[in-house]
């Protein structure tokens, strides 16, 4: 790759006092929106790049995952367009604003951040994106649509059909450029781009420039400013890296369970898919609630499962790479890389779902004795120095990461009910009923109204015999589970997660949802 002989743009962001959004250009009705959210100052991202996007130059934004890049474009596209319609008409099928990004998740939740912002000036956008039926996203575009946040593939596919057309598009945003050059998706960019009028305005976040994304920025971007708010891959000052070393596999398990039975939102990362589901399974047998997300599960699953992790409804999300990026949910606390990846890259863009928006993090990575080298190379790749620790499960630094465990349930507490059918967690199969997938990745089958909480509540109980646990009170139909409370017994490592199985009403299905504290929002 050809040396970046770009000269960054003096940071306003060094400056004291730090300017508000106001400051900085935001229009009013925008800058109320984020009050609204309790968004009252701006990142070094956004304070150095919204002066010139606002302005509408082009700009290449580069700074490391959680740092606020998705307002930071999300602000300039809708203030710019906001007068785009002034004096005209919607087009079906040619948005005024188009941002793409690598995966479906990605696309989902900067539109999370884009509509409300666009709900100000009554602007419409959609999200694209494959794993779907393209009918919906059809019907949106003939309607008319002022913003398309889309992964490349749907949307060339839909380009090609003839359903949307770029011709009129006035800003282009690419967000996550290198993963999207991780992904090999590159070529297709480079043709939807090339489809925008040359004239537009372009943004392009990413946290490097190698693998091609230099190819991209030197074609498609025009007498660009250069905003690099942190070193390319540098990790997060406010996230704490540990190194756990294990002597087996057996033990490792044991790990991986005590480390996920805390009542804080943990990510555990895995290689492979099949792993990912096999550990999600192991971890709901054992009494603690989680989700995987792959790419074997559908869009549904993979939002059903998101959406349960994110509104605490689940504590942990079992995941392959396909987390890595774009999963941007508050208050993440704990990230294990129960499998270490396999390059530096990967690494810091998996340990970024924790220590977001000024928040802080724990990282753990799980190693034996025979990954010893190979992580010490990935660690000096990645610019972080961490001693390496033999752990056993009653380790202090063990048990200062699991902090507080889920407290057994109470027979009193009422159910927290989630909409549709579905097999409750821990519960057994059910019959009549709900119908729907289960949280644990839309493998079970549907339990809602039917004789299915017994068959939970009897493993529950034989688990207990076998290792000295106390499973909560309680059988019945349904499988409901109930809301954690207070209660006395232990697991092995000194978890207290346990479930509780009652009567449920038909169609529906109850899944525990964890009590905390409301968390500041994360910028995105």
């Amino acid at each position: 790759m050809q040396t970046d002989t770009r000269t960054p743009h003096s940071s306003i962001a060094d400056s004291k006092p730090v300017p508000d959004f106001a400051t900085l250009g935001v229009p009013a009705p925008i800058v109320a929106k984020l009050t609204a959210d309790g968004i009252l100052s701006p990142f070094p991202i956004q304070v150095d790049t919204l002066p010139d996007t606002l302005a509408g130059r082009d700009v290449l934004g580069r700074g490391k995952t959680g740092s606020g890049k998705t307002l930071a474009f999300s602000i300039p596209m809708i203030a710019r367009l906001s007068g785009a319609l002034a004096g005209g008409k919607r087009r079906p099928g040619r948005p005024l604003g188009l941002i793409l990004a690598p995966t479906r998740e990605l696309a989902t939740q900067i539109s999370a951040v884009l509509q409300p912002l666009a709900d100000a000036y009554g602007l419409k956008s959609t999200t694209i994106f494959g794993g779907v039926s393209q009918q919906r996203q059809v019907a949106a575009l003939k309607a008319g649509v002022d913003v398309v946040v889309a992964c490349p593939g749907r949307l060339e596919d839909l380009m090609k059909q003839g359903f949307v057309s770029l011709d009129a598009v006035e800003i282009t945003v690419l967000d996550e450029a290198d993963h999207m050059a991780d992904l090999g998706f590159l070529p297709v960019v480079t043709r939807i781009l090339s489809k925008t009028p040359e004239n537009g305005q372009r943004l392009l976040f990413s946290a490097t420039l190698d693998n091609g994304v230099d190819k991209i920025v030197n074609r498609f971007l025009h007498n660009e400013v250069l905003h690099s708010v942190d070193e390319a891959n540098s990790p997060v000052a406010a996230m704490t890296h540990h190194v756990f070393e294990v002597n087996d596999a057996e033990a490792k398990t044991a790990l991986v369970k005590k480390l996920s039975s805390g009542t804080g939102r943990r990510i555990l990362f895995m290689r492979t898919k099949h792993h990912a589901k096999k550990l999600a399974r192991q971890l709901i047998e054992a009494g603690i609630p989680a989700v995987d997300l792959h790419g074997n599960l559908s869009q549904v699953a993979r939002d059903r499962n998101l959406a349960a992790f994110s509104a605490g409804d689940v504590s942990v999300l079992v995941a392959t790479d396909v987390a890595a990026r774009g999963v941007h949910v508050d208050d993440i606390e704990l990230v294990i890389h129960v499998d270490p990846p396999a390059e530096h890259k990967a690494y810091l863009h998996r340990s970024g779902r924790t220590a977001r928006a000024g928040s802080e993090g724990d990282v753990v990575t799980i190693i034996l004795p025979a990954q010893r080298k190979d992580l010490d190379q990935l660690m000096r790749k990645a610019a972080i120095s961490v001693a390496v620790e033999r752990v056993a499960l009653d380790s202090p630094s063990v048990d200062a990461l699991v902090g507080e465990v889920a407290a057994y349930v109470k027979p009193s507490d009422a159910p927290v009910t989630l909409t549709g059918g579905g097999r409750a967690f821990g519960g057994g199969n059910g019959g009549n009923g709900g119908g729907g997938r289960s949280r644990q990745g839309g493998n079970s089958r549907g339990a809602g109204g039917g004789q299915g909480g017994s068959q939970g509540a009897n493993a529950q109980r034989k688990r207990a015999l076998r290792d000295g646990s106390a499973p909560a009170a309680g059988s019945g139909n349904g499988g409901t589970r109930r809301p954690q409370g207070a209660g006395a017994g232990s697991r092995s490592g000194g978890s207290t997660t346990a479930w509780s199985s009652s009567t449920g009403s038909a169609g529906a299905t109850s899944a525990p949802r964890v009590r905390r504290s409301a968390p500041r929002r994360a910028q995105g």
